[in-house]
């Protein structure tokens, strides 16, 4: 990844960026500084220091630091990492991050890829990576990390979330990124599939029934008791909160994870595929 992430695109990383760019020109100014003396005394050129300087761009943890050492800021503007780390990824990222985040039960349905919270990080950027039109290099690498981040939830320390996901088994046998990385992924199933609060099933392709046959879709039960669903598909991502269309996916929920394999048997056919790999 470079040195620099993509500009800013939304409101919320706007105004965090805003407030990051008024303190580093501050420091810069008070210690008598260019624009170009500071980025010369840290190792990032002039023209990267106006960007940062008018929110333009984030600045990696890096630029923070040592632009804190140069400018004698003891610690203020290192500080200042911690509010940049959460408007690094995309908006959707963190915006499905804090619902996660909030959720006490998180239920997931996949027939195209395994789903993100599952994934190892090699499979996750080669799932970003087959995007056509692609995505540059660095942006790639920006989405990877941020669908990385998400998996923070998934530790089984605390026994909360709850999770239930379902894979198709189509997810299991598609060789995304190759048989190396196909073959981790399975062992991340396998190793996550045993913590206390994740439940994992396959859906065998040699099953008449299959009520998920319109696509991927999860739903959050958040703290509050309220349900939301999200259904990512072709360039949308979108939240459901509509009650009867709730209603709709959660029966389909239902049924889906009762024409699936149980969880040991689910596992126990997961290590299978891998056996086959």
């Amino acid at each position: 990844m470079g040195d620099w992430d993509t500009e800013v695109d939304d409101d919320e990383a706007g105004a965090v960026m805003r407030a990051v760019a008024r303190q580093v020109k501050l420091w810069r100014e008070a210690a008598g500084l260019t624009q170009a003396e500071l980025g010369a005394a840290i190792g990032y050129g002039e023209e990267l220091v106006s960007s940062v300087e008018r929110g333009r761009r984030i600045p990696r943890p890096e630029f923070l630091d040592r632009a804190d050492e140069a400018l004698g800021a003891g610690g203020k503007l290192a500080a200042l990492k911690a509010d940049v780390a959460e408007v690094r990824y995309p908006k959707k990222v963190r915006d499905l991050k804090k619902l996660e985040a909030e959720a006490v039960e998180l239920c997931a349905y996949n027939n195209s890829v395994i789903h993100g919270l599952l994934q190892t990080e090699e499979y996750a950027r080669a799932v970003i990576g087959n995007r056509q039109p692609p995505f540059p290099t660095d942006e790639v690498e920006r989405r990877v990390a941020g669908r990385m981040s998400r998996q923070e939830i998934v530790d089984g320390s605390t026994g909360r979330p709850v999770f239930s996901f379902v894979q198709c088994e189509s997810t299991l046998r598609r060789s995304t990124g190759g048989t190396l990385v196909m073959r981790e992924q399975l062992e991340r199933l396998l190793e996550v599939g045993q913590l206390p609060n994740v439940s994992i099933q396959v859906l065998p392709l040699s099953r008449e029934d299959n009520a998920g046959l319109e696509g991927p879709f999860q739903l959050l039960r958040l703290q509050d008791g309220t349900t939301i669903g999200h259904n990512e598909s072709q360039l949308i991502s979108r939240m459901i909160s509509n009650p009867k269309e709730l209603q709709i996916i959660e029966m389909r929920y239902g049924m889906i994870r009762a024409q699936a394999l149980t969880p040991r048997e689910s596992l126990a056919f997961i290590e299978n595929v891998r056996g086959e790999t």
